[in-house]
């Protein structure tokens, strides 16, 4: 007993790991890095589908540190729409090219005192109570709306109340009221006017179909009643476009007969003059240089037909 009481006390302790067969929590790091990645994941995909090219390119190039040297320029809808203050001197040290005031085309954005002058317009011609220049019966055959080519009025037939009669397809007293009171409008500005005439189609068991002559005579009809209102060198065009373009599904429908009158911005060309239409020219005809003989004298360059066929002599 003596000798075993100086032998040292071990004492074990044994420890206890909680969570049994989970191996504690490290798989809860692992876990939420996976779905961080899913959450990204989707958010990428979720960007590449909500987003336009423009967008993705400017997101692109957001990312890149060589923006000012890259063939082309980022997207982006800031101040510098995506491009680098430096951008017009890389992009010509680069071959590619930079812009020019002259090339440059400004957007209704960049166009705000015209924008609110179509507006203005707008909202005089279509005034109500005590300002209204029209009748509720009258502003029936009216729908306006600005495009980007300018303020747009289209005058329309409706059901039991016509423009044109029916017979001669003459303008209706109706009509002239509503013409002459865009033209007293459109006067309060100094945009040039576009004119163009529609028609609804004809039954196919005519002869002839009359729909281009009808629209152009409906043309000029406005044309002449715009020009008591406003400076006849403002008329930039007559249109006629036939039944080529109906707004209704029925091509037959009353709703199709309208003339529309446009009030076209100073900076943005001409957009609408289709192919398949026929262009009255408003501007004066030039004559050409009479010849000796009182002909025609060819133009640089060209031959008289005779004269070409003649034999040479000897």
């Amino acid at each position: 007993m003596g000798a075993n009481a100086n032998a040292p006390i071990i004492i074990k302790r044994k420890k206890v790991v909680g969570g049994d067969g989970h191996h504690g929590g490290a798989w809860k790091v692992a876990y939420a890095d996976f779905v961080t990645a899913m959450m990204a994941f989707f958010l990428l995909m979720w960007l590449l589908n909500a987003t336009t090219e423009k967008q993705r390119k400017g997101l692109a190039d957001h990312f890149s540190p060589t923006i000012p040297i890259n063939r082309s320029s980022g997207g982006g809808d800031g101040a510098l729409s995506g491009d680098s203050i430096f951008t017009e001197e890389t992009l010509a040290r680069s071959g590619v090219g930079a812009t020019s005031p002259q090339e440059e085309k400004r957007t209704i954005s960049e166009l705000p005192f015209e924008q609110e002058m179509l507006e203005d317009l707008e909202t005089r011609l279509l005034g109500a109570g005590a300002e209204a220049l029209l009748s509720e019966q009258e502003l029936r055959h009216i729908v306006t709306r600005i495009s980007d080519e300018g303020l747009v009025v289209e005058i329309f037939s409706l059901p039991g109340a016509p423009l044109f009669d029916a017979q001669t397809d003459a303008p209706q007293p109706l009509f002239e009221r509503l013409v002459t009171t865009v033209g007293q409008v459109f006067a309060l500005a100094v945009n040039d006017i576009a004119i163009d005439g529609h028609s609804r189609s004809v039954p196919v068991v005519l002869s002839e179909n009359p729909v281009w002559e009808r629209t152009i005579a409906r043309a000029r009809a406005a044309k002449v009643l715009m020009e008591a209102e406003v400076e006849p060198e403002r008329i930039d065009r007559l249109v006629g476009h036939a039944d080529r373009d109906p707004v209704t599904a029925d091509p037959l429908a009353v709703r199709n007969d309208r003339v529309e009158l446009l009030l076209l911005r100073r900076d943005v060309p001409d957009l609408r003059r289709p192919r398949s239409a026929q262009t009255d020219d408003v501007s004066a005809p030039t004559e050409e240089p009479a010849g000796p003989d009182g002909g025609v004298d060819p133009a640089p360059g060209e031959t008289d037909g005779a004269a070409e066929d003649a034999p040479l002599d000897p």
